[in-house]
């Protein structure tokens, strides 16, 4: 019940940050897409090295043991697929599934009709799944992370990233600042 509780409290503070961030908005959304608004790129990189820098010191302080932090296996041809569809259904949408609950969850209409079309996306795949199962466990390729792709050590990779995301911030308000 502990993990649910936290769970909740994590995913509210998160919706809350996109909400707070603007991200409920599918025009805003879509700006990333015409190179007009980068909040989408700022936000999630952010997010992402934020956590990857928790992850990693906190391990090396010995509070959290990083072996025991699950890392989802990698079926290369149905995550492709799935990333298109995904992909596709932001564009249409303008609205990603997190979006799409903050969008929800503000009364926004183009929101909870994406939220209904994800659910019903949930169920359709759930009620084919004795036809595509087969197709989702193809091309395994185990777990599969930047050290282990590249042979670096984790730190390297860690360094490597936050050197990555601070030259996109610095780009994005280069370049944002011409345009």
């Amino acid at each position: 019940m502990n993990e649910i509780v936290v769970a909740l409290v994590i995913g509210g503070a998160f919706g809350f940050a996109l909400e707070r961030a603007g991200l409920g908005d599918a025009v805003k959304l879509a700006g990333q897409f015409y190179l007009r608004d980068f909040t989408v790129v700022k936000v999630m990189f952010s997010a992402i090295v934020t956590a990857m820098l928790g992850l990693f010191w906190l391990g090396r302080l010995g509070v959290i043991d990083l072996a025991a932090v699950a890392v989802p296996e990698t079926w290369l041809v149905p995550q492709v697929v799935g990333g298109l569809v995904f992909g596709v259904g932001f564009v249409l949408c303008g609205l990603c599934p997190g979006t799409s609950c903050v969008a929800a969850a503000s009364g926004r209409f183009d929101g909870l009709a994406t939220v209904v079309g994800l659910f019903g996306g949930v169920l359709l795949a759930g009620l084919a799944w004795p036809v595509i199962g087969g197709f989702y466990e193809t091309t395994g390729m185990g777990v599969l992370t930047l050290p282990r792709l590249t042979g670096l050590p984790y730190a390297v990779v860690v360094a490597a990233v936050t050197v990555v995301a601070l030259g996109v911030f610095a780009g994005i308000e280069k370049f944002g600042r011409r345009s």
